[in-house]
């Protein structure tokens, strides 16, 4: 969830509650232009929305992220696996400006270097991400949550007078029948289950119109029914948006994948099918130990 979206939301629930506004500055709170609008179109002429080359990051003398290189194509699902340990988690963190690396390149597009730019300059760029616990604001409705999350002044003045125009209101509603909860458009955040939840969080990244999205371990701790319809949820994104999933769960892997990476010690192992990859002596030795 970008700064500029939690203050909205900590403004939102203050007024529900009939409490003081939080007193932010012009910026948030933060220092000046850390929240400027970026208009930077993504050129994917060169076929690839995502590049990472030759990164390398360590903490404490560990390397978390040693040489990786990696690229994604536009509109394309992408799965990530790998061991815990592995990097999947520092290499998102990179990619979305909250880790910097040592060395490497990495681009969205071919002309957006992404080290170039702040944690939340990168998301207003179009790149969402979504962590495994979902991170919603549980005293809105699902609705409110859709609503504040849309591309628009953050400002507390225009918090205070926006109001949703038609093109607006169609596109929440597009999105809530996307992320099946069209049914639950007046509940509480709060009183959703654990699956509706992380619906409501990818809804709240799609209605900020991003290009990439990453998913962490967007399946875990779902029923097979939530873990199935997020399943259709995805595939139904792929095309329209690019997907990077890190998940666990192979059975999940196979339903939604075409390409599967598999990443060790902070850099690609294999790459192909998941029964290319499960079927490579070199993933076998790290999964199961041989």
């Amino acid at each position: 969830m970008t700064p500029d979206l939690m203050d909205a939301g900590a403004q939102r629930i203050a007024r529900h509650a009939g409490m003081p506004m939080p007193v932010l500055t012009e910026s948030g709170g933060r220092s000046a232009g850390y929240g400027r609008h970026l208009s930077h179109e993504v050129d994917t002429t060169h076929g690839r929305i995502l590049y990472l080359e030759d990164v390398s990051v360590s903490f404490d003398g560990f390397k978390a992220i040693n040489g990786l290189s990696l690229d994604i194509a536009p509109g394309e699902l992408r799965c990530i696996i790998g061991p815990n340990g592995a990097g999947k988690t520092t290499m998102m963190d990179i990619i979305t400006g909250k880790t910097r690396p040592d060395s490497g390149t990495v681009f969205f597009g071919s002309t957006i270097d992404l080290l170039r730019h702040k944690e939340s300059e990168i998301a207003q760029l179009g790149i969402g991400r979504k962590f495994q616990k979902p991170t919603v604001f549980e005293h809105l409705t699902v609705f409110e949550n859709l609503e504040l999350a849309l591309k628009t002044d953050k400002g507390v003045k225009a918090s205070m007078l926006f109001k949703l125009d038609s093109t607006q209101s169609d596109r929440l509603a597009e999105v809530l029948h996307t992320i099946h909860l069209s049914e639950s458009v007046s509940r509480l955040a709060g009183n959703l289950s654990h699956g509706q939840k992380q619906w409501l969080e990818i809804g709240m990244l799609l209605m900020q119109d991003p290009r990439l999205l990453l998913l962490d371990e967007p399946v875990a701790g779902m029923t097979d029914e939530e873990t199935a319809r997020t399943a259709e949820l995805f595939l139904s994104l792929k095309g329209k948006h690019s997907l990077m999933v890190v998940e666990h769960d192979m059975s999940f892997i196979r339903t939604i994948s075409e390409i599967v990476t598999v990443l060790c010690d902070g850099a690609v192992l294999a790459q192909g099918t998941l029964d290319e990859v499960q079927a490579d002596e070199r993933v076998i030795e790290v999964y199961l130990g041989r």
